[in-house]
């Protein structure tokens, strides 16, 4: 019981992390990637309490590690095109 409060407890202060205004990209990236290994974690006690396999789990990975992957090269493409990743110097129109 208390392993599903701490991975409750780690999704909700991503998401705090994630909501609340921060200034650079990599921090939003940083939090979205805590959300994600969360939720791994989840599905995993959950899908070990009711002995299922675990097949779910690898394409959950899968995604996530696309989803990271997509995040870093628009890190990467942004601070090439504008110099740093600070959400105040894009003009998102």
């Amino acid at each position: 019981m208390y392993m599903w409060l701490v991975m409750l407890m780690m999704y909700l202060f991503g998401n705090m992390i994630f909501v609340s205004k921060h200034k650079h990209l990599l921090i939003v990236l940083l939090s979205l990637e805590f959300i994600v290994l969360s939720m791994f974690f989840l599905m995993l006690m959950y899908l070990m309490s009711i002995n299922y396999n675990m097949y779910m789990l690898m394409v959950f990975l899968v995604f996530s590690v696309c989803e990271g992957a997509l995040g870093l090269s628009i890190l990467v493409s942004m601070i090439r095109t504008h110099g740093n990743d600070y959400f105040q110097s894009y003009n998102l129109i």
